[in-house]
Parts: structure tokens; sequence; C-alpha cells
């Protein structure tokens, strides 16, 4: 016999151990026999509304464990289509217990895989429209209105690393250049004159739009500068040169030709 058997047996036994002590206490006290059935049936009464109270309550838990069981079903088979998963495979011999506790953890698990992929998503646009509006990008295409896959994330990963590589590129070129772009301009002493010269001379490097187009057109500015330095270049050596034929001509000693030639 299972232990529930024999306390369930005891139970019985306390109360017909009680009934029978009632018994000899009205006997001894000499209640008359009407009266002992009257006090009898209280008893009866009391034990069999406390019993019933147990019973109901147990009955609720079971209509309680019941109702979970189909709402954590329904739930999973929602969380398996949206995160794109197999059907949850359930222990059908497993008890009631058991298998709304099985249930209700997988539901937990799978709302936490959610969560994350949606936060994931969240912080990756972030980035994405971050380096977009540096690099003046088409944002990443995804459907917000469904929960990301593993392939999806995994994608948009990918894509927000290839900007960050991109964004590195240009800003490295955009830095070496404006390096050479400030020094000519000081050795042309040129001041920036255009807006966007301003743009790449004074204004923070940080702030500055690495589209391709500014790209480009950086790349253009300072291939204008260059060839401005190397037509100064070409001018100053033809002008040295028609000053040397003139000391030649004029036989300028060559202390006088040193005292001039530094400028």
């Amino acid at each position: 016999r299972c232990l529930s058997e024999v306390l369930a047996a005891e139970a019985v036994t306390c109360l017909n151990r009680a009934m029978a002590a009632l018994r000899d206490i009205w006997e001894e006290i000499g209640i008359p026999e009407e009266q002992r059935l009257e006090r009898t049936d209280t008893v009866r009464k009391h034990i069999k509304s406390l019993l019933d109270m147990m019973v109901a309550e147990e009955e609720s838990l079971k209509e309680r464990l019941l109702k979970s069981i189909v709402l954590c079903r329904k739930e999973l088979d929602t969380l398996c289509r949206e995160l794109q998963l197999g059907p949850f495979e359930i222990e059908e011999e497993s008890t009631m217990l058991q298998m709304e506790k099985n249930l209700r953890t997988r539901v937990e698990v799978l709302q936490k895989q959610k969560r994350d992929r949606r936060q994931e998503l969240k912080t990756l646009q972030e980035q994405d429209r971050a380096l977009c509006d540096i690099l003046c990008t088409p944002l990443f295409s995804v459907d917000m209105g469904n929960v990301p896959s593993l392939e999806d994330l995994d994608c948009y990963r990918r894509h927000v690393a290839s900007l960050n590589t991109l964004k590195e590129q240009r800003r490295e070129e955009f830095v070496g250049n404006k390096r050479q772009i400030i020094l000519l301009m000081e050795e042309l002493d040129h001041t920036p004159d255009t807006s966007f010269e301003r743009d790449v001379v004074c204004e923070d490097e940080e702030a500055f739009c690495l589209s391709k187009d500014n790209i480009a057109a950086l790349q253009n500015l300072l291939q204008q500068l260059e060839a401005r330095r190397a037509l100064n270049e070409a001018v100053c050596a033809e002008l040295r040169a028609r000053i040397t034929a003139l000391w030649e001509r004029l036989q300028i000693p060559e202390e006088e030709r040193e005292s001039s030639a530094v400028h």
C-alpha cells in the first residue's frame, strides 16, 4: 500500500476514535439518545463541509492547471511560429503538474529569446542609423512587424560591421587628405573661401559627412591645390631661370647673387 492510502486509513481511524470518544462522553454525561443523534449529525455536517471544501480547492487547482496547460500550448505555438522554431515536443506520459511546469518554463525561455532578438534588432538599427547619417547610405531593409530570425540578425550584424569598416576607411582617407589640404593652403597662402573648404578645414572631424560625394569632392579639392602648387613651382622655376640668365648677361658678381638667392 502506498503512503497516501496508509494516511487515509489513519484519518478514518482518527475519525472513528473521535466519534467513539464523543459517544462515551455523551453517555457519561447522560445526554439523551435524541440529542446524541443531533450532535452526531452536527459533527457529520462539520466534517462533510470541511471535506467538501478541501475537494473543491483541489478541483480548482486541477482546473487552473488544465487552463494553464491550454494557454501555454497556445502561447508556445505562437512563439515557435514567431521565432521560426519547430514545434515543442511534450511528454504526454508526464503528470499534469510536470507538464504544466515544463510548458510554462519553455514559454518563459522563448519569451526571453523573443525579447533578446527584438532588443538586438533595436540596437543594430540605432547603429545602422548613426552610420547611415555619417556615410549618407540607405538604411538596411528589415521588417519590424516580425521577430527577426537568427539568420536575419546575423545578416544585419555583418551589414553593420561592413559599414563600420567603410566608415573607418573613409575617416582615414578624410584625415589624411585634410592634413595635406591644410599644408597646401598654408603653402599657397590660400584662405578657405567656400562652405565646403571651411567644413573641411574648420569643422570638427567627427561632424564631417563621410558620403561618397564628399570624399570625391575632397579628393578633387586636393588635386586642385596640388595643381596650383605645381603651376606655381613651374612659374618659379621659369623665373629663376630667367634671373640666372640675366645675371649671366649682366655679369652680376657671385656675392650679389647669393644675397638675392635667399628670396
